[in-house]
């Protein structure tokens, strides 16, 4: 999954968002309480994510939010369910 964020710490934190974010490359200690949602979830095949930044040092992070399911398991799923609980019973 390509990402927005570039974790360095040769440079300055900034918040480009959308465009881009610069991060520093490891978390603080205040990074878990003051984390705050950028921006909108985005959908990347079956993951909704979107950012969380730290409002005191710039530390960025992408969080799944939830994942989409997979219609075509479910399909193949329901037609497994189907037939598996039929009974064959003979005929007299």
């Amino acid at each position: 999954m390509p990402s927005i964020v570039e974790y360095t710490d040769r440079k300055a934190a900034a918040n480009h968002y959308p465009a881009r974010i610069v991060s520093p490359s490891q978390s603080s200690d205040c990074c878990f309480s003051r984390m705050a949602e950028l921006g909108e979830e985005h959908t990347e095949g079956r993951w909704v994510y979107r950012y969380r930044r730290c409002a005191a040092c710039g530390y960025t992070v992408r969080v799944i939010v939830r994942t989409l399911p997979d219609t075509d398991l479910i399909a193949q799923l329901q037609k497994i369910m189907a037939t598996a609980l039929t009974r064959n019973v003979p005929a007299f």
